[in-house]
């Protein structure tokens, strides 16, 4: 049963790397066929920027703490 769990790694790797390589395709073809989209993706790659920049700040300067985390084991398992 081990050889049939490994042998689905490459499997999904290669999914993912298709999947990547297509959504990377449908964003060129569409900044290239509708110029309203290229505002849009300006505008929502900076808004993300910025919100990442923030938690980035925040975690960095407030870390959470071991007392902080509540439920550790929400399902209970152990």
């Amino acid at each position: 049963m081990e050889s049939g769990s490994q042998s689905g790694a490459p499997r999904s790797v290669l999914k993912s790397r298709a999947s990547l390589i297509i959504a990377v395709v449908l964003v060129v073809i569409l900044l290239a066929w509708l110029p309203a989209y290229r505002w849009f993706l300006l505008i929502s790659l900076g808004f993300g920027m910025v919100v990442a920049g923030i938690l980035y700040l925040w975690n960095k300067h407030r870390p959470i703490k071991e007392e902080d985390v509540e439920n550790k084991r929400p399902l209970g398992l152990s």
